[in-house]
């Protein structure tokens, strides 16, 4: 789930390198509670989100599960405190910011040092806002980070079945969400994860899966580096796009894209790679060209917000292809469609064919014009890396699957 803290906004940073012999693994947790509503709106969040993004002017590596939620989030198990208290809380490479309380509360224990200083984060459509504390958070058995600044949530929206978020973007989104010292950065876990030589690069690599199951815990999280045993084949990186405002964010140039022989991206525009996005979203212009393309196909705006591809089309589907960073990245058919044992949990009707491709809520040429989401990377392994500032990519055992 991407924040937007008064300007903030977070993509998942993740740097290359080589896991190291021992690793610890962590699973992550299901979301629990959520509704067929709530699934419903997820489209409308995702646009809300990509809206106030643009209104933005190896050595020792860990490894840990990490938990689809109601098919639409990736979450971790995470402690706070000591002794710690486990929280539910959403992976996000969309913020920076970490919290807790929105669902089970903040439980304060010898290591919580409040700081004075409030907190406000604006996600799309939902928020939070609290107080801020420095705290000792468990990532994974012998992975502690100490000094961590959190969010205690006293008041918030649209958190349904999650204890809230961590946040692993890059920290200038944390700019403007402290008050009073509105100037200030707040580390993110990650960069005091490297500060106190728990990881020594910057890196985290992200592995996410089709999930069968309402809470399915099919995705790995390693921090500090990536593992070779999850892809395919080799990781083909592309730096971070200069273009404002994807580049603020964890965002990539594409160099263009195709539904079959119809170009449907048709050159090089700049978007973002974002966990805390569901879908896959594309210009609306862009979107009209890959509606178009599929005979009867027509965008659901009451039930789901979901495009419905009628059953004739479906054995004809062809490929929707991604050109980034002089590789392809090739979506099949099935990779485009949702399983249509999931269309009740999202509010569509039984019988219809959905599809993950949606309109982004603007046409191209914003500077942030697609944006890469959750159901892309449960096809490709993705590597963000913050030292050398670019992202990667890589095929797996899912992409065709």
């Amino acid at each position: 789930m991407a924040v937007i803290s008064l300007r903030t906004l977070v993509v998942l940073a993740v740097a290359s390198a080589s896991v190291a012999n021992a690793v610890t693994k962590l699973a992550l947790d299901p979301v629990k509670g959520r509704t067929g509503a709530y699934m419903q709106g997820a489209p409308d969040a995702d646009r809300a989100r990509a809206k106030l993004q643009k209104s933005r002017g190896s050595s020792d590596a860990t490894t840990i599960p990490a938990t689809n939620l109601a098919y639409v989030q990736y979450t971790a198990s995470i402690g706070v405190g000591s002794p710690a208290t486990y929280y539910n809380l959403v992976v996000d490479t969309g913020s920076s910011n970490t919290f807790v309380g929105t669902g089970k509360k903040y439980v304060k224990t010898k290591t919580s040092i409040p700081t004075g200083q409030e907190v406000n984060v604006t996600y799309g459509t939902g928020y939070f806002s609290g107080y801020e504390y420095l705290d000792q958070v468990t990532i994974a058995s012998g992975f502690v980070i100490t000094n961590q600044s959190i969010g205690d949530a006293l008041e918030y929206a649209d958190f349904e079945g999650v204890d809230g978020i961590i946040g692993v973007g890059p920290i200038d989104l944390t700019l403007g969400t402290l008050y009073p010292d509105v100037n200030a950065e707040i580390p993110t876990v990650m960069n005091n994860a490297l500060e106190q030589g728990l990881i020594s690069t910057e890196v985290l690599g992200v592995s996410f899966a089709p999930a069968d199951l309402y809470s399915d815990t099919n995705g790995v999280l390693t921090f500090g580096g990536i593992d070779s045993s999850l892809y395919i084949g080799d990781i083909a990186y592309t730096p971070v796009t200069a273009t404002e405002p994807a580049g603020y964010y964890w965002g990539v140039n594409v160099t263009g894209a195709t539904y079959g022989a119809t170009t449907v991206i048709p050159g090089s525009y700049a978007g973002i790679v974002d966990t805390g996005t569901t879908l896959i979203y594309i210009a609306d212009n862009w979107y009209s060209t890959y509606q178009a393309s599929i005979p009867g196909a027509y965008y659901d705006s009451e039930d789901t917000g979901l495009i419905v591809i009628p059953e004739s089309s479906v054995a004809s589907l062809k490929n929707f292809t991604f050109q980034i960073g002089g590789a392809e990245y090739v979506l099949d058919s099935t990779a485009q469609l949702l399983p249509q044992d999931q269309n009740t949990a999202w509010g569509g009707k039984p019988g219809l064919q959905y599809g993950y491709i949606g309109p982004l809520g603007s046409n191209s040429g914003e500077g942030l014009d697609f944006i890469i989401g959750q159901k892309f990377m449960e096809r490709f392994y993705a590597v963000f890396d913050t030292a050398n500032e670019r992202v990667g990519f890589a095929y797996t055992d899912h992409t065709f699957s």
